[in-house]
């Protein structure tokens, strides 16, 4: 049986947000279509379903690096800010994103808060386990090499 880590990440991701998209759990607040992911973005995100991927590329981050904490996910998602004349810097990723993402797979009994920070639980785990499996599956299909992986 596959894991999250034996397919690519990207595909996971896309993968677990169509199913999120499905589940009641999961709905974008109603402010976002108006926000930015971050102080250094210039713009909102283009993307319709944009908030969907987010979820579901948060929760692949608590799964592979947790116990994790709002902090450290603020610096994952974060990103340069471009200043003009003057040198780029770093600024985190919008927390209000985060903290609601996770309030959300927390609902749907996906992740649990911990003394050390945030953690997937069996439920989350086997869910995740599940969509990389069948994603492995259908890339086999596909490249019939990867079957010894």
């Amino acid at each position: 049986m596959a894991t999250v880590y034996d397919v690519p990440a990207d595909m996971l991701i896309r993968h677990v947000a169509e199913k999120l998209k499905e589940m009641e759990e999961f709905k974008p607040p109603e402010w976002a279509g108006f926000v930015k992911t971050g102080v250094h973005k210039e713009r909102s995100p283009e993307q319709k379903e944009w908030w969907y991927v987010r979820v579901a590329a948060i929760f692949r981050k608590v799964y592979t690096d947790g116990p994790v904490g709002i902090e450290r996910l603020r610096t994952a998602y974060g990103g340069r800010e471009r200043r003009g004349a003057k040198r780029p810097r770093f600024r985190k990723g919008s927390g209000s994103i985060i903290s609601e993402a996770l309030q959300q797979l927390e609902k749907a009994g996906f992740v649990t808060k911990t003394s050390e920070g945030r953690m997937v639980t069996s439920a989350g785990r086997s869910f995740l386990d599940r969509m990389a499996s069948e994603l492995h599956k259908e890339l086999v299909k596909q490249i019939p090499a990867l079957a010894k992986y």
